[in-house]
């Protein structure tokens, strides 16, 4: 049993059985046991790899994209250049050396990236210093400068916490997390009076279960509002899909599926991202990303850089591009959606 696993049994032994959403937030954050605040979790020595490990290809288009709908919107200064969850900051290193040749954009802009962090706050540091641009750190979306934001959010909405409701035949229960003996396990609370109010719950059939995301909803409202007050737009990348459908908590350790109990503190948890609750009621675009990433150039930029490259390297290179893009990988499975104003252009990556 981890530490955390013996904190969390001594609490509901003591107080009762705790929702999905909590249980998420205390094995992603907790300040002394928590995944996220105990190590680096990225890369080949740690549990996953995500996009911008992959290939540098990944963040120079994402900047790229951000410069011109910067640029298509009137190139307004000065801005916020911002990203949420940046990992090792590998994605913002490559956004920014892409995009030093796009006049009066690195001028006009205030780097500021979003992490609860310290342990990859340091690591963060590192990155972009020796990428040479000075940046900020806020703890929260809600420190983002009042003023035209630009930002990316690659793999961050997966890790919100989020709570299950199962509908049965006495009506909706919540899925909860209490003991089965001395250990962690899942159960349902008495029915519910209320659910929430989202289009996968009214479609839902006897038997469902449904993910509702809070946090991931609330997050999105604070990054629009100065979107829509002073113009930009909010990028997010995640794996989810249109609408929630079923039980999708997931624990990754050491780079293989673990059940999402077995090692609190010691794993990471993640859920499919609901894009259309996170969409609905906001202008907004929506495509995979194979085809953002193709719409952005990507095989263009992918033969450029192979043809400086032979044998492993090459072949390394042509497997990554495959990985981010083709359907039987990331290309279907990890969704794009842009929050913008209504009347602004349409944003690079995104077909008409």
């Amino acid at each position: 049993m981890t530490p955390l696993a013996a904190l969390l049994v001594a609490r509901i032994r003591a107080g009762g059985p705790i929702t999905v959403a909590e249980y998420m937030a205390d094995c992603l954050l907790h300040p002394v046991h928590g995944y996220y605040t105990t190590r680096d979790p990225f890369g080949a020595a740690g549990d996953f790899t995500t996009a911008p490990e992959i290939s540098q290809m990944f963040g120079e288009l994402l900047g790229l994209a951000l410069a011109q709908a910067w640029l298509d919107q009137g190139a307004p200064a000065p801005f916020t250049l911002a990203e949420l969850g940046p990992g090792r900051g590998t994605l913002m290193a490559d956004a920014l050396r892409a995009t030093r040749g796009v006049p009066g954009f690195h001028a006009a802009a205030e780097v500021v990236l979003v992490e609860a962090s310290p342990r990859l706050r340091q690591v963060q540091a590192q990155t972009l210093s020796a990428a040479g641009r000075a940046v900020q750190w806020q703890a929260s979306v809600a420190g983002l400068p009042d003023r035209p934001l630009f930002l990316i959010a690659n793999e961050l909405l997966d890790a919100l916490p989020i709570r299950q409701f199962q509908l049965t035949a006495e009506g909706w229960r919540e899925r909860l997390v209490g003991l089965a003996g001395d250990r962690l396990g899942f159960g349902l609370s008495p029915p519910l009076p209320r659910v929430p109010q989202t289009p996968a719950f009214g479609a839902a059939s006897p038997g469902d279960l449904v993910e509702h995301g809070a946090a991931a909803r609330d997050l999105a409202a604070m990054v629009l509002r100065p979107v829509l007050g002073h113009g930009g737009l909010a990028v997010f990348i995640d794996y989810g899909g249109w609408r929630s459908r079923g039980d999708t908590l997931q624990a990754l350790r050491r780079h293989a599926w673990d059940h999402p109990l077995a090692h609190p503190g010691e794993a990471d948890l993640t859920a499919h991202v609901d894009f259309e609750a996170l969409a609905a009621g906001r202008p907004h675009h929506y495509t995979t990303q194979g085809e953002f990433l193709r719409r952005l150039g990507i095989a263009a930029r992918a033969d450029r850089l192979s043809q400086s490259l032979t044998g492993a390297a090459r072949e390394s290179h042509l497997a990554a591009l495959r990985r981010l893009t083709h359907a039987d990988e990331m290309g279907s499975v990890f969704k794009v959606l842009a929050l913008t104003r209504a009347d602004a252009p349409l944003p690079p990556g995104f077909a008409p």
